[in-house]
């Protein structure tokens, strides 16, 4: 099972802190949070990883290196200017397998990951979006997906709000078929979620894993404090 991390993020929102770092590096509890998010792989199992790197990229290859001192396989794809979740994930096609699960780098959703993938399969849909049930407002985030009866996505609305008919939220967990790659030009600036959802939603192939695990992020750094309290 291949675990690919978005680690390219610059972290406007959390500057000065990351004016000399990657965001997935900020420290949480005297280590990098990215560090975290590979312990949680290594818990599950999961030791072939793909960092997906983009600013101050070398940061976090020099600290990580190939991933044997933690006891994995760790492998990175670096952005040369920004391209989107799709763009980097199409320039890491080399180093991906037949399907894989790809996390946000700066979320924490510690699900078992190998469940999203089963759904995957069993939908034969293309690519899996992990959803949050969001009916009690337990997260801040507006709600962004609606879903049918049948578990696949009809609606994906970032920022829509209260929009009628969402009830979930994108947890930052997607699962993924390889074969999605074929919808993404090489070389493309695109996002999966503004370019590529609604192509798959279009033809019903955007599947979801629904959960009531609460997941949290380092956006702010009022989040940044909250996920503190989670990693003690």
């Amino acid at each position: 099972m291949q675990a690919v991390i978005l680690a390219g993020g610059r972290g406007e929102r959390l500057r000065p802190l990351t004016d000399n770092i990657p965001k997935p590096m900020v420290p949480i509890r005297g280590r990098p949070y990215l560090a975290h998010q590979l312990d949680e792989l290594k818990r599950q199992g999961i030791d072939d990883v793909v960092l997906l790197t983009g600013y101050l990229g070398e940061t976090i290859e020099s600290f990580f290196g190939d991933g044997a001192a933690l006891g994995m396989r760790v492998r990175y794809s670096r952005e040369p200017s920004p391209l989107g979740t799709g763009g980097a994930l199409k320039l890491a096609e080399p180093l991906l397998a037949g399907e894989l699960v790809l996390i946000y780098g700066d979320s924490y959703l510690p699900v078992r990951y190998a469940e999203p993938l089963a759904r995957l399969r069993a939908s034969g849909a293309e690519a899996l979006v992990v959803a949050f049930d969001n009916s009690k407002a337990t997260v801040d985030v507006p709600n962004n997906l609606a879903l049918d009866a049948a578990g696949f996505v009809t609606r994906y609305a970032k920022g829509a709000g209260a929009a009628a008919g969402l009830t979930h939220v994108e947890a930052g967990v997607l699962a993924l078929a390889r074969r999605v790659l074929g919808r993404i030009p090489a070389g493309c600036v695109c996002s999966l979620e503004q370019e590529i959802f609604p192509q798959l939603i279009a033809e019903r192939g955007l599947a979801a894993w629904t959960t009531t695990q609460r997941f949290y992020d380092i956006g702010t750094p009022r989040r940044l404090k909250e996920i503190e309290k989670v990693l003690r």
